[in-house]
């Protein structure tokens, strides 16, 4: 495993694309869905070694009011609205409160997406193999996110990746 930094986004991606394919091959039904912003650069790379589509998936966080930082949930690409029963359980937060935060940043995710895919469709995930990108360089709370977005979207499988996080984590 590498542990020197990567010259830049687009080597990581080469190098981990590179991996990903060592790793689960080539599968003919495979997409790859890369994390705006970082994880788009990374996430052509790994698309270019595995020979298959690259679109995004825009992750917005429900920070909880006041405390933004704190993820009560999230949204993603395709409608999906996960939340957080654990903060939420132990934080009751009014219905009203979370309806206002997700419209926000419902609007927010909708900008990004018309932003960087413009007027094309997102790729279609169920009964496919999924391999979702990001950069590597936060928390890796938008990953956890989008995965289990994409979990309700029932893809055959998801795959992560994050260039020096272990490569792929299926």
């Amino acid at each position: 495993m590498r542990v020197e930094p990567f010259f830049n986004r687009e080597e990581a991606g080469r190098l981990l694309g590179e991996e990903v394919a060592r790793r689960i091959g080539r599968p003919a039904d495979a997409i790859v869905l890369a994390l705006p912003r970082g994880g788009v650069p990374v996430g052509y790379g790994v698309a270019q070694a595995l020979g298959v589509p690259l679109d995004v998936f825009v992750v917005r966080k429900l920070g909880v009011p006041g405390h933004e930082e704190l993820a009560m949930g999230a949204i993603a690409s395709g409608g999906v609205r996960v939340l957080n029963d654990e903060v939420l359980e132990y934080l009751p937060i009014p219905p009203s409160a979370i309806e206002a935060v997700a419209e926000r940043e419902e609007r927010e995710l909708h900008r990004r997406e018309k932003s960087y895919r413009g007027k094309r469709p997102p790729l279609n995930v169920e009964g496919r193999t999924v391999v979702v990108v990001d950069d590597g360089l936060a928390t890796g709370s938008s990953m956890r996110a989008a995965v289990r977005a994409l979990r309700e979207m029932h893809p055959r499988t998801i795959c992560r990746g994050r260039p020096g996080g272990g490569a792929v984590d299926m």
